[in-house]
């Protein structure tokens, strides 16, 4: 544990049992904790220790500032000479604890810090279960010896460097442990369980020197064209921006008169613009899907209720199980992150008079032929449709994406922008991405990621501890493995990140979401997916 002084037992406990529960585990797993020496004798550490059962295991600081941590904090830096005191403290008693070898039934280890062992035994390597944890005056994280296979040298499946171990960094500083959200009940699919609704997938890479299959923008993007035309634009920053061009290109491109189609910094502040400008007394998001419409709707101020499709399903939408006074839903079509895509037909049975219905089709562009978009209908009532040109063409850090909805509401959330909301290299880019060869390109982007999602699924069906959402159609798969949060963290350790899915509602720590990449790519993940499964036994 790092802790500060005089924290209280309880403080200490609770921290320990929430990471515990993280993790699927009980306090009978836990061997040690693990902190800076100095600290060792701390009441709050120590009595914990001891209502646990367990010996408190001191380090020098010179021990752990040795230790790489995924979480470097200059504040502990400056406090005890070392970037965090759990993580790292929990990696070494782990690589260290008495009899942690290959035969050995792996001990967890808590201990707050970041960070991997210095020197983990020659046949089981330590690996972080949980990343820091923290309240106020604790942090806490869970690492746990695992055995290395004798075949973890093989090509392909060799175990990277630790310096690329374990988690990303997370926006701004780790969490604490989440909060629960207040969630009307309903008479099917409450959910009432905390989910980190800020949490992206951009976290499980930033920082960190990994193969990324926790975001879905499409790799080897934007393309030379498009990079051409942003740095063009660049000639013109003197002048404020103009989205006249850009806004007729979108219009045309659907079909639509200029005066339906809003343009914004990527798909994400349209969700917060509907949330602010658009008058809802009980908005509805359909989950399991992208957690930003909920988060941007409370930070307004609504209280949301959920929708939960299940598993046994195939997360396939039932409209009668929307509430029928319910006046804003909100849907992914294809969904992220179950890939699932939903008949227009039914989501088009879920408007109503007086109801908006928002559908977000950020990833529609990746689905050949975009069938099932609502995108360019005028006679569904109350519809509003979200694009986002950021994962097609590789445009995350510009941040464009627009809104099609009737003339009404997009000068209701025209209002509720700042002045010059999209950047000149933005518009550029959007204008560009309308072009009759820029849309051929992107159909057969989405035919080839169609033929590189079968080759993943094809390999996951190998694995009997794998069971994969059925009909994919996304850029992404949805997979369920018993204990997935640790696999993923083992699968961290072999040099790649994947989506945790126990940030979405709807979904628990037994799920993964692996974005669809080349076939090299892919093959080599499922050879460290097979060493995964195997170094958990």
């Amino acid at each position: 544990m790092g802790a500060r002084s005089g924290v209280p037992v309880d403080e200490v406990l609770a921290l320990v049992d929430a990471v515990l529960r993280e993790a699927g585990l009980s306090r009978t797993a836990v061997r040690s904790l693990g902190t800076l020496d100095a600290r060792a004798a701390e009441p709050g550490i120590a009595g914990a220790a001891a209502l646990l059962g367990v010996p408190v295991r001191g380090f020098a600081a010179e021990e752990l500032a040795a230790v790489s941590v995924p979480h470097p904090s200059t504040r502990p830096l400056a406090a005890t000479g070392t970037a965090s005191v759990a993580e790292a403290a929990a990696l070494l008693a782990a690589g260290t604890e008495p009899g942690a070898d290959a035969g050995a039934v792996p001990g967890a280890v808590v201990a707050p810090g970041t960070g991997e062992p210095a020197a983990p035994p020659a046949r089981a390597r330590a690996v972080l279960l949980v990343p820091k944890r923290k309240t106020r005056r604790a942090t806490c994280a869970l690492a746990a010896s695992v055995p290395v296979r004798s075949h973890e040298d093989a090509p392909g499946a060799r175990l990277l460097p630790r310096t690329h171990g374990y988690i990303a960094g997370e926006p701004g500083s780790p969490p604490t442990i989440p909060t629960p959200h207040t969630t009307a009940a309903m008479d099917m699919h409450t959910h009432t369980d905390a989910h980190d609704l800020r949490h992206h997938g951009d976290a499980e890479v930033r920082d960190e020197k990994l193969i990324d299959l926790a975001v879905n923008v499409r790799t080897d993007t934007p393309p030379d064209w498009l990079r051409r035309r942003i740095a063009d634009s660049l000639t013109g920053l003197a002048a404020y921006p103009d989205g006249r061009v850009a806004r007729a290109a979108v219009a045309e491109r659907h079909d639509l008169p200029a005066d339906r189609v809003l343009l914004t910094a990527g798909a994400a502040e349209a969700f917060v613009l509907l949330a602010r400008a658009l008058p809802a007394r009980r908005p509805v998001v359909v989950h399991p899907q992208f957690t930003e419409p909920e988060a941007a709707l409370r930070d307004a101020g609504h209280a949301v209720d959920r929708v939960l499709l299940r598993e046994e399903d195939g997360f396939r939408l039932d409209p009668a199980a929307v509430p029928e006074d319910a006046d804003l839903v909100v849907i992914g079509n294809p969904t992220n992150p179950t890939s699932v895509l939903h008949p227009a037909a039914s989501i088009a049975a879920l408007a109503r008079p007086g109801r908006t219905l928002v559908v977000d089709e950020a990833f529609m562009d990746a689905v050949p032929g975009e069938r099932e978009s609502l995108a360019g209908r005028t006679d569904v009532p109350g519809l509003v449709v979200l694009r986002s040109l950021t994962k097609t063409w590789g445009l995350a850090g510009l941040r464009i994406g627009y809104v099609l909805a009737a003339s009404g509401t997009i000068a209701d959330l025209e209002r509720a922008q700042p002045l010059w909301p999209v950047s000149t290299p933005a518009l550029v880019a959007a204008e560009a991405c309308m072009s009759r060869a820029a849309l051929a390109e992107a159909e057969h982007a989405a035919h080839r990621i169609g033929v590189e999602r079968a080759h993943l699924l094809a390999g996951l069906a190998e694995f009997d501890e794998v069971r994969t959402v059925a009909g994919a159609e996304g850029p992404f798969v949805l997979v369920r493995i018993d204990g997935a949060d640790a696999v993923r963290e083992r699968l961290r350790s072999l040099g790649f990140a994947a989506r945790r899915g126990d940030t979405f509602p709807g979904l628990d720590r037994n799920w993964l979401r692996l974005a669809v990449r080349d076939r090299a790519t892919t093959n080599r993940f499922l050879q460290a997916l097979d060493q995964a499964l195997l170094m958990g036994g």
